[in-house]
């Protein structure tokens, strides 16, 4: 049981008085020197006597000082406009701060805990993987015994979860889908025909809900969303994924990829038409003509179709896509044609991400015509198409659009590839499998995104899925930590979350399972590698609790020029609480505070 109670300024106090006293001092300035050299203290006396220590108490304490001593900085209070070295000193001296919040206390003790080498939570893999004395062959036997108790450990973990690719999964969603046949009054044949499911994309809150059982919060925020204009709408394919038992929580995710939070309609519906300001990728500043974005040198990204069956509810785009294919959406000849002249004269790139919009959701005719544009481009090696297909309307994947595909893959010399966005295990099925299949075996590459959200970030959640994608022909790729859009704030993690989740989690599977990075999208940067801590620094813990991150470009080590992004993150006792609330045994993410 998380008690948020314990963490006020006395409690802190009483955990590591020495720290307090030291920050005693006349003047900020002296706070500043005397906890600075505490913490190379700490570390210098760590590294010095490290044969008495084990090693998860070496790393810790040098994390956490170097983490402390960089916050403790006149920089770091200038770009953060708040002061851990004043907030310490307050605390020290028994002075109020209202604005400082439980989520900040628990901040700081776990970092001045760690600086000591203390601090909760001991990773799966110490727990049974132990230092053996044996040598030799005796010694690998004893390794491997662990091993085989750590596999089946991580196993039971993945048993916690539903795979739509499960008997108990099929038969259920057959019974549910058999039923909205009736409903519907059509034939099998009907319903896998993309078209039709296209044509009947359900918007109405009662209508889903004579097919499926909703909450009274899902029917009221669904109302709510399509009374203020807000993009909205799941394909009956989609909608068939989901349990009518919700308590259960197996189709949790599911339901929260498509029907929007109450947070999530409020701030849209009170911006209005003003949704530019949504635009968290600053896109209109890389948007060298209409249609087109680009970032990096080589590669493009081309906008021709500006819907989806289905809109994602945290949807990087969701400030321009007006609803689920939405009549319209399909630029006009001349702005396609205009964009892809200009793709043709820099040369310099030589991939193209087609997306938008889901580009798979047009027409045979729309996505030839196209690909001929693009392929027409001579210094183009490569064509990627992002679409979510595969999980809201895999029937689209028909022999003939796989053909279609296919002809433009010229072996040597270009490439077609498809990066797919599956969010959870459950929602792969049968159907997902075969769409895949359609592809892969025609020679074209399916990749996955997955993007880190609250509702798939349960310990090894997301490894399940990875383990299951590659068993299906889909590559993992990048893992996205959820973008900080203050609509989709229920759907943010905290960046340790994620980082946790690499290292003791997706680590433990097959190299080929996880073959994915771990990326925070920066605004009109990019994405920033999160296996290099050198890619950005913590600069500070703001009162509310929230980590504060200084994000650096991913040209930094080539141009001197750029400047960085600061980035407010998701306070980790508020992430604890949420989990806590759904059920969680928060005592198995102990470890999350010292992931930086």
């Amino acid at each position: 049981m998380l008690n948020i109670a314990n963490y006020n300024a006395e409690y802190v106090k009483s955990k590591v008085p020495e720290v307090f006293e030291l920050a005693a001092a006349d003047s900020i300035d002296d706070v500043r020197q005397r906890l600075s050299q505490y913490a190379h203290h700490m570390t210098f006396e760590t590294f010095d006597d490290y044969d008495s220590l084990q090693q998860g108490s070496i790393i810790r304490v040098r994390d956490c000082a170097r983490a402390f001593i960089f916050m403790l900085s006149r920089r770091s209070d200038d770009k953060a406009g708040f002061s851990i070295a004043g907030a310490v000193w307050d605390i020290a001296q028994g002075h109020s701060r209202p604005d400082l919040t439980p989520a900040f206390y628990a901040e700081l003790l776990h970092l001045l805990l760690g600086i000591q080498g203390r601090g909760p939570g001991t990773p799966l893999v110490d727990l049974l993987l132990t230092p053996s004395r044996m040598t030799g062959r005796e010694a690998a036997i004893d390794r491997s015994r662990q091993l085989d108790e750590l596999s089946l450990e991580v196993q039971l973990r993945f048993a916690r979860y539903s795979s739509g690719l499960t008997e108990d999964a099929i038969r259920r969603r057959e019974a549910r889908r058999t039923r909205m046949l009736n409903i519907f009054n059509i034939p099998l044949e009907t319903w896998y025909d993309w078209n039709w499911q296209v044509q009947h994309i359900l918007r109405d809150g009662d209508q889903i809900a004579s097919l499926v059982t909703l909450s009274d919060e899902e029917n009221r925020v669904i109302t709510s969303a399509r009374k203020s204009g807000l993009p909205f709408g799941i394909t009956p394919y989609y909608l068939s994924l989901m349990d009518d038992e919700p308590n259960d929580g197996r189709d949790r995710a599911i339901r929260a990829q498509v029907i929007p939070s109450a947070t999530y309609v409020e701030h849209m519906a009170h911006l209005g038409d003003d949704r530019k300001s949504c635009d968290f990728m600053r896109e209109t500043d890389t948007s060298p003509v209409d249609l087109v974005t680009r970032r990096y040198p080589q590669i493009c990204i081309f906008k021709p179709f500006n819907t989806c069956p289905q809109i994602c509810v945290y949807c990087q785009r969701n400030w321009e896509i007006d609803d689920p294919m939405q009549v319209g959406a399909l630029a006009s000849d001349e702005d396609i044609e205009r964009a892809l002249q200009w793709i043709e004269a820099h040369p310099a790139i030589h991939e193209v991400l087609i997306t938008g919009g889901d580009p798979l959701a047009m027409s045979d005719a729309d996505i030839e015509r196209i690909l001929d544009g693009v392929a027409r481009i001579p210094s183009i090696e490569r064509i990627r198409i992002g679409s979510r297909v595969f999980v809201t309307m895999p029937m689209r994947i028909t022999d003939a659009l796989a053909d279609l595909l296919a002809r433009y893959r010229i072996p040597g010399k270009r490439q077609v590839a498809v990066v797919t966005h599956v969010q959870h295990p459950y929602e792969l099925t049968p159907e997902t499998a075969q769409a895949v299949e359609k592809l892969t075996r025609r020679g074209i590459k399916v990749y996955n995104q997955l993007v880190y959200t609250f509702f798939v970030s349960r310990r090894f959640e997301a490894s399940l899925l990875r383990q299951q994608l590659a068993l299906l022909g889909i590559d993992p790729y990048y893992t996205f930590n959820a973008k900080g859009k203050d609509e989709t704030v229920a759907y943010r993690v905290p960046l340790a979350r994620l980082l946790q989740e690499q290292k003791e989690e997706a680590r433990l599977l097959p190299g080929l399972a996880r073959t994915d990075e771990a990326v925070y999208n920066v605004p009109g940067m990019g994405k920033n590698y999160l296996r290099a801590r050198q890619h950005r620094d913590l600069i500070s813990i703001l009162p509310n609790g929230a980590r504060l991150y200084e994000f650096h470009a991913w040209e930094k080590n080539i141009s001197t020029t750029r400047s960085t992004d600061v980035c407010e993150d998701v306070p980790i006792l508020e992430y604890l609480q949420r989990l806590n609330a759904i059920g969680e045994d928060v005592s198995e993410y102990d470890t999350i505070w010292y992931y930086f």
